[in-house]
């Protein structure tokens, strides 16, 4: 596939624009086109050892779950790791895309390919998302009835500023009168220009009404996830389940205040990675993430919360061959995909 063809199937696949706003997602860096894709390359994280299985293994786009570019880069030399890491994609012209919080959001992501090691449950977003864009079009509406003189000389002038989407006039009758209601989306910065218009008239002005059009949430979409587990077990059966999932000989458990290991799990609040900010004030009987801080362990803990962590990308690593399956289908099986078998986390337990 053309690599283009590739990113926009991608992009397809999980919406960069549903990745947090302080992230880093999409095509990091791109070789000089035309550029054909004929092995799509998965890891977790891209280091030097990564990359150097993805140069044997003739890789033509990495797709790193975690962005390797992620604070700004002034310059490409070989001095420290992640600026060879650029060096070394172009000189073997390998692209490098990066999808991230994009696929934590998404219903077939990370964050539910977690939920699996729970056993059976029911699981929803613990912060939705929200649609790119209201499905009207802009971001306010504006409204107002008025006799057709008023109408005459404004309703050309709105129709020529830049942003406002249907416009439309109906007969209304208002106060036993025959009037016309006009209604328009507009953009944040052509609001601006409506109402100077409008204020223009203060008859128009005073029969305005503007509106905010909200983003409706998307379903089974959203960052972290609250699952409600079809009956309660013990903790310490959470735990061996979940050390079965993520294929981990070791987790760290705090127990919370009041509870024990044979205490009764129904509610887990999950967030793959580092979890402390999407967790933290969630209801639940265990919070379960690859890291937290010391502070909201305790907070937790304190508040009768049990925490299990994993490390943070013990919790994402085990996705990838889902995600294979997944994108291969997507694809259409037109290009070859490999998992990483260097890809680790880089802490263990001695």
């Amino acid at each position: 596939m053309n690599l283009r063809e590739l990113v926009s199937a991608l992009n397809d696949f999980a919406s960069p624009a549903l990745a947090e706003s302080w992230d880093n997602v999409g095509l990091l860096v791109e070789p000089s086109p035309p550029h054909t894709v004929n092995t799509l390359f998965l890891t977790n994280d891209l280091t030097e050892e990564v990359m150097e299985e993805a140069v044997q293994k003739k890789a033509d786009l990495i797709l790193s779950y975690h962005p390797p570019i992620f604070t700004p880069l002034k310059r490409i030399t070989w001095k420290t790791w992640k600026e060879r890491l650029v060096v070394r994609a172009l000189e073997n012209r390998i692209g490098i895309y990066s999808p991230h919080t994009a696929y934590d959001a998404i219903p077939h992501g990370v964050n539910n390919w977690l939920t699996k090691g729970l056993g059976t449950c029911t699981s929803a977003p613990l912060h939705p998302s929200t649609a790119p864009s209201s499905p009207a079009g802009g971001t306010h509406r504006v409204e107002f009835c008025a006799h057709a003189e008023h109408l005459d000389a404004v309703l050309p002038k709105i129709k020529d500023i830049p942003e406002v989407s249907c416009l439309t006039t109906l007969p209304a009758r208002v106060e036993g009168e025959e009037q016309t209601r006009v209604s328009l989306n507009c953009s944040e910065k052509a609001l601006l220009e409506v109402v100077a218009l409008l204020s223009q008239n203060s008859f128009l002005y005073h029969k305005m009404e503007i509106l905010l059009l909200q983003k409706p949430l998307l379903p089974h979409t959203g960052m972290g996830r609250l699952c409600t587990l079809s009956k309660p077990v013990s903790l310490s059966d959470i735990i061996e389940r979940i050390k079965g999932h993520l294929q981990l000989p070791h987790v760290r458990v705090a127990v919370g205040a009041g509870r024990t290991l044979e205490s009764p799990v129904k509610k887990v609040a999950l967030c793959a990675g580092s979890g402390s900010t999407v967790l933290k004030g969630t209801e639940a009987d265990l919070y379960l993430t690859g890291e937290m801080s010391h502070h909201d362990v305790l907070d937790a803990v304190a508040n009768g919360i049990s925490v299990i962590l994993c490390e943070h990308s013990n919790t994402e690593r085990g996705f990838l061959a889902e995600l294979r399956d997944a994108l291969a289908i997507h694809l259409q099986n037109k290009i070859s995909i490999i998992l990483s078998e260097k890809d680790r986390d880089p802490l263990q337990v001695a």
